[in-house]
């Protein structure tokens, strides 16, 4: 898939109208076709290599010259189209914001211009369609400066389609399970844990709207080959993982709705189907794809909001549960529910899924009023998706808070047995605590509460499935695109994901029962957390430096806070890791992970030492900032030390 705002990445083209030798004019030359004030364009190439004036007409691509072919940050409006709805196109060059000063100063390289190396062609068009196929036009609005309900609206979109991930099949399970084990009395973690993941979503978004390129691509330019990689391969894990957790919930929601009629491993089938059907509305137009997404969260909303109100949760203790930050009496089961639920709802592929969505709208990069101003709706619309998914997620954890914690299993059972419910052999007749996920939570709410309240659950996680399940393949489109340039179809693109999830969920699904079904969920869970630096690291590194953001930049503040909430995020998950892997108790398996671990924290060490440098401890490059790790690219130059004359040597 190949964005309309992006520049495609082609060999280098002989210039139209190549100018004089004089270093002016190739300077005035490069910069009226690029529209930035790049250091490497100061001198032509020729010039620059100690070439003669005869290699003018050659220009070849070299690391010495204007480099012209990576400007894949050049964005522009989209030109006119049959069938867009975007309105007439607007091709008109501008400079960009910050470009005064001295040729030696790092400025921003977004600009609104054509590509000057690939006139417009017709026969080019993709033959599929994509999420950015159109671009939705921001309306003026004169009288009112401050703030417009009607940019509002043009700009919310993403964030709910984001705020999916806080509410798939994962999240739910973390969140009954929070109810039964914990009762009221981690509802604050929730609520802090959202807040964090609030604050991340920012930086993914601010990246997308400043620089036109979602995280995928700015660390595909970035970094160095086998980081880059290793990289994609780690946030492939994460998709696959959550696609695999998505299955699974759809799964047994298909289950529970069909009375156990349809098997396990038929729901599993038959999300494969189903997926490439919701798909189509993709042809439909931008608008009613986020409309249908935001109909699947209201399904949410109305389900689980039927089961608080059949409850009825004790009002008093779920505020003092949300406002305290104290859990009295908890142990070790409590503490790895809270780990849990931090775990569950920051989700790795979530940051490259936001920075990509918000490219859907149109605005003018070169204007940093309008880039201020879409950064500030973006995250007004994000706050108000979290808190839209936060209330569902409260519905979900108080409803087992009030009906469940604290009792065993024989008190199910009975319960069950008179109710008549055929699930009744799922709850052992002993005094074991009650375990529940997603498929006994709703067996249960149906032995208590009646079969309305089962179907409504069920259809409930059918919604948050579905809905998971298409986000997770826009995130694995826009990471396989990013990290490695492949234009794949979505249908392509979601017949390797699901079919890598599917098969060992299938043959789960055939061979075991629902236990072990569900019972992967932990293991997801494990994969996720230990893919988390992965994102999070990435995108704290970009939005703070200055030779990226421009003057939207993290701030101290942000630098500072964004870094101990990555290092806090990091060890809370370690934890959950480590307790996982502790629970095995299998020599063998310690090993492995003994080694997989030194891996995998060398490569965590990496990343981070990067990110360190480009937060300013400049003292850890040893004075050799060019050999960071980090691929030098004329568009996004990475320290605002970098000398553009042994940029041009190199």
């Amino acid at each position: 898939m190949l964005f309309q705002d992006e520049v495609p990445l082609l060999p280098l083209a002989r210039p139209q109208n190549p100018p004089d030798s004089s270093p002016g004019s190739w300077s005035a030359w490069c910069h009226s076709r690029t529209l930035v004030s790049l250091p490497s364009c100061l001198k032509p190439p020729w010039e620059s290599n100690g070439d003669t004036m005869a290699k003018k007409d050659s220009l070849k691509e070299s690391s010495g010259g204007c480099e012209l072919t990576k400007v894949a940050s050049l964005t522009q409006f989209p030109s006119h189209q049959k069938g867009s709805t975007m309105g007439n196109s607007d091709t008109e060059q501008k400079a960009p914001y910050d470009a005064s000063g001295d040729h030696g100063e790092m400025v921003n390289t977004i600009s609104s211009s054509m590509n000057p190396l690939q006139p417009p062609d017709a026969s080019s068009e993709e033959p599929f369609t994509t999420y950015f196929d159109s671009k939705i036009p921001i309306p003026e609005d004169e009288t009112h400066s401050c703030f417009s309900f009607r940019k509002l609206w043009a700009f919310t979109g993403p964030g709910f389609l984001m705020s999916i991930a806080y509410l798939d099949p994962g999240n739910i399970e973390s969140d009954l399970q929070s109810g039964a084990v914990a009762g009221f009395k981690l509802l604050w973690v929730l609520m802090l844990a959202t807040i964090i993941g609030l604050l991340l979503q920012r930086l993914a978004a601010r990246l997308g709207v400043v620089t036109g390129l979602h995280l995928a691509e700015v660390c595909n330019r970035q970094y160095q080959k086998v980081p880059r990689i290793i990289l994609w391969l780690m946030v492939e894990l994460a998709i696959i993982g959550s696609d695999m957790q998505e299955v699974i919930g759809s799964a047994i929601a298909i289950n529970l709705l069909s009375m156990g009629k349809i098997p396990l491993w038929g729901g599993v089938l038959i999300t494969i189907a189903d997926t490439f059907v919701f798909l189509f509305l993709d042809k439909y137009g931008l608008r009613k794809l986020e409309a249908f997404f935001g109909f699947l969260i209201t399904i949410m909303a109305l389900t689980f909001g039927y089961e608080y109100i059949t409850v009825r949760p004790d009002q008093g203790k779920l505020l003092q549960g949300l406002f305290i930050p104290y859990c009295k009496d908890c142990g070790t089961p409590q503490l790895e529910q809270a780990v849990g639920i931090v775990g569950a709802v920051i989700m790795p592929h979530n940051m490259y899924l936001h920075s990509a969505l918000v490219k859907s709208r149109q605005v003018n990069r070169a204007n940093k009023r309008e880039v201020r101003e879409a950064n500030k709706y973006f995250f007004i619309e994000s706050c108000i998706a979290l808190f839209v998914s936060f209330i569902i997620n409260i519905f979900v954890v108080t409803v087992f808070a009030e009906a469940f914690f604290n009792q065993t299993n024989a008190d199910v059972h009975s319960i069950c047995v008179n109710a008549s419910s055929p699930h009744s052999s799922l709850f052992p007749n002993d005094n074991k605590t009650l375990e529940v996920d997603i498929y006994k939570g709703g067996a249960v709410l149906g032995c208590y509460f009646g079969p309305a309240a089962l179907y409504i659950w069920a259809i409930g996680i059918l919604a948050a499935g579905q809905s998971s399940t298409m986000t997770g393949t826009y995130s694995g489109q826009f990471v396989m695109e990013g990290f490695l340039n492949l234009r794949w179809s979505r249908f392509a693109r979601v017949l390797l994901t699901r079919s890598i999830a599917i098969t060992p969920t299938l043959l789960v699904a055939i061979f075991q029962d629902v236990e072990h079904l569900t019972g992967m969920n932990d293991f997801l869970n494990v994969l996720m957390s230990l893919q988390l630096p992965f994102a999070l690291i990435p995108v704290l590194t970009f939005t703070s430096l200055p030779s990226v953001m421009n003057d939207f930049a993290n701030g101290l503040f942000w630098k500072v806070a964004g870094g101990l909430l990555i290092l806090l995020i990091c060890c809370i998950n370690m934890y959950f890791v480590v307790a996982y892997v502790m629970s095995l108790n299998h020599m063998a398996l310690y090993i492995g992970a003994g080694i997989l671990s030194v891996i995998y924290l060398g490569f965590v060490a990496y990343l981070t030492w990067l990110c360190l440098i480009a937060l300013g401890v400049s003292f850890l490059a040893c004075g050799k900032t060019l050999r960071l790790g980090f691929a030098a690219r004329p568009e996004l130059f990475l320290l605002n030390n970098v000398d553009a004359d042994a940029l041009v040597a190199r």
